[in-house]
C-alpha cells in the first residue's frame, strides 16, 4: 500500500540532487509540482516534461533545470525570464524510448480518483510515460508518486494489453489533489480560421477517419461535420479535443475504421473545455492508449481513408513545413506531426492537411506565414516529399506529384495579398 502524504511531506521526498519524470500537460501532478516550487534548497534537480500547462515556480528556482519535449506558453515564458529551460527535440512518439534511456529516480503523474478495485484511471493522459510509471513503481530503488484529483475524468483504455490505470498497491506515495483540471477553452475562431476550415472541409468525405491537431481550425471542421449531411466517421488522434466530442454528439461517428480499435475512438491524451472532460468521465466511445500504439505509422496507415489535419507555423515554397521553431526561437514542438502527415497517403483516399493562416500580425506588424525561404536557423519539423495539400483562408494548395515550380506556385496562389505577389515572382524565376 502506498504511503498517504500532504503535498509538502512528497516534495519533501525529493533529492536536493535528483532527477524526475513528469507528463505533458493533462498528466502533470499541479498540487506536487506547486509544492516542490515552496522549496528553495536545490542543487541540481533535473526535471523532464512538456507543455507545461501552469507557470510553476519549481522552474523559477536556482538549481532547477527543465529539459522539455514540447514548449508551450508557460516554457517560452521561462526561457525568456532567463530560467534553465532547454528544448529536447524529437517525436512524441519517441519519448517512450526516451524515458526508458534516463531512468529517472523519480515519476509522477496524475490520476482520477481509486475505483473500487483499487485502480486510478491515467485520466486525461496516458502520452509516452504509461511503461515508465509501472517501472517505476516495480522498482524497490526508483519511486512512484501518484497525485489523485477526484475532479479528473475516469478514462478507460483498452484492456488487458492497454488498461489505462495503475493500481494504488504499485504507487509509493499518494497525494490528494482537488483542483479544476486545465482547460482549453473553445474560442471563437477568427474569419480566417473560418475560410480554412471551409475549404478543408472539402477534404473530407462519408467514412474517413480523421485525425486533429489543436487550435480553432480542426475545432471549426468538427463543427462543420457535425452540422452537416454525412457522417459514418472514425477518429484515430493523438488527441481528443471539444470538437471532437460535438462531432460525437450529433451521431456522426460509427468507428467502423476497417482495421483494429473498430468500435470507438482512439486517443492518446486529452485537452478542452470541462465538458468535455465530464463527457469523457466513464465514456466507452474513446479509448485511450500510449502515445507509441496510436502514432505507430502501420497503426495510421491500415485506418479507413485516414485525412490529417495540422497546423504550421511557416511553410516555404518548397513545400516544407516549420511547425515548431520560428529561425532559432523554439516555439512548440515536434509531437506527432510528422508520422501522421507521413503516413496519411498510403491510399489513394488518404489526404493531409497542413493548415495555417496566410499571415500573422505581430506587434502591429503584418507578416507572412507562407514564405520564399525561412528565417535562418528554423528548423523543418515535416519534409517538403511528406506534405500533400497546405489551406489557407485563400484556397487550398495541392502539392503531392508536382514539380518543385509548380508546388511554388500553388503556393504562391493562396498567400496573402500583401506578399503574394513577390511569392509568384519567386515561384517563376528563384525556384527550380
Amino acid at each position: 500500500m502506498p504511503e498517504r502524504l500532504s503535498p509538502h511531506d512528497a516534495a519533501a521526498r525529493i533529492g536536493a540532487r535528483d532527477e524526475l519524470a513528469i507528463p505533458l500537460g493533462p498528466g502533470q501532478p499541479s498540487t506536487f509540482l506547486h509544492a516542490l516550487g515552496e522549496r528553495d534548497d536545490f542543487e541540481a534537480l533535473v526535471v523532464h516534461g512538456a507543455l507545461l500547462i501552469d507557470l510553476f515556480a519549481l522552474f523559477t528556482r536556482r538549481g532547477v533545470k527543465l529539459r522539455s519535449g514540447f514548449f508551450g506558453p508557460a516554457e517560452r515564458f521561462l526561457l525568456d525570464a532567463g530560467h534553465d529551460v532547454e528544448f529536447v527535440p524529437a517525436d512524441f512518439r519517441r519519448f517512450s524510448l526516451v524515458a526508458r534511456r534516463v531512468h529517472p529516480r523519480v515519476v509522477a503523474t496524475a490520476t482520477s480518483a481509486p475505483d473500487a478495485d483499487g485502480f486510478l484511471s491515467l485520466s486525461l493522459h496516458a502520452g509516452a510515460t504509461v511503461d515508465e510509471l509501472h517501472r517505476a513503481g516495480r522498482d524497490p530503488d526508483r519511486l512512484l508518486i501518484v497525485e489523485s484529483n477526484p475532479q479528473l475524468p475516469h478514462t478507460i483504455g483498452i484492456p488487458p494489453e492497454f488498461p489505462h490505470s495503475i493500481h494504488v498497491d504499485e504507487v509509493d506515495i499518494l497525494v490528494e489533489g482537488d483542483h479544476e483540471p486545465f482547460v482549453l477553452p473553445d474560442a471563437e475562431p477568427t474569419d480566417a480560421e473560418r475560410a480554412i476550415a471551409q475549404h478543408a472541409s472539402e477534404y473530407l468525405h462519408d467514412g474517413c477517419t480523421i485525425q486533429t491537431g489543436i487550435g480553432g481550425v480542426p475545432s471549426v471542421i468538427a463543427k462543420i461535420l457535425a452540422a452537416g449531411d454525412g457522417g459514418d466517421y472514425g477518429v484515430h488522434s493523438e488527441m481528443f479535443t471539444t470538437g471532437l466530442m460535438h462531432l460525437h454528439e450529433a451521431g456522426k461517428v460509427t468507428n467502423r475504421k476497417g482495421s483494429a480499435f473498430d468500435g470507438f475512438s482512439v486517443a492518446t491524451f486529452a485537452a478542452g473545455t470541462l465538458k468535455l472532460y465530464a463527457w469523457l468521465d466513464g465514456n466507452e466511445d474513446v479509448r485511450f492508449l500510449p502515445v507509441d500504439a496510436v502514432n505507430t505509422p502501420s497503426m495510421i496507415a491500415e485506418k479507413r481513408d485516414m485525412v490529417t489535419i495540422n497546423g504550421a507555423l511557416l511553410v516555404d515554397l518548397e513545400g516544407q513545413v516549420a511547425a515548431d521553431t520560428i529561425g532559432s526561437r523554439q516555439y512548440s514542438g515536434i509531437g506527432g506531426h510528422e508520422d501522421f502527415v507521413a503516413v496519411s497517403g498510403f491510399q489513394l483516399s488518404d489526404r493531409a492537411l497542413i493548415c495555417l493562416p496566410s499571415a500573422s500580425e505581430v506587434q502591429g506588424v503584418m507578416l507572412p506565414r507562407i514564405v520564399h525561404r525561412f528565417p535562418p536557423g528554423t528548423a523543418v519539423t515535416t519534409p517538403r516529399h511528406h506534405i500533400d495539400v497546405v489551406v489557407t483562408e485563400f484556397g487550398a494548395a495541392e502539392l503531392a506529384g508536382r514539380t518543385v515550380r509548380e508546388r511554388a506556385a500553388a503556393l504562391a496562389a493562396i498567400a496573402h495579398p500583401d506578399f503574394r505577389e513577390e511569392l509568384v515572382d519567386a515561384a517563376a524565376h528563384d525556384v527550380s
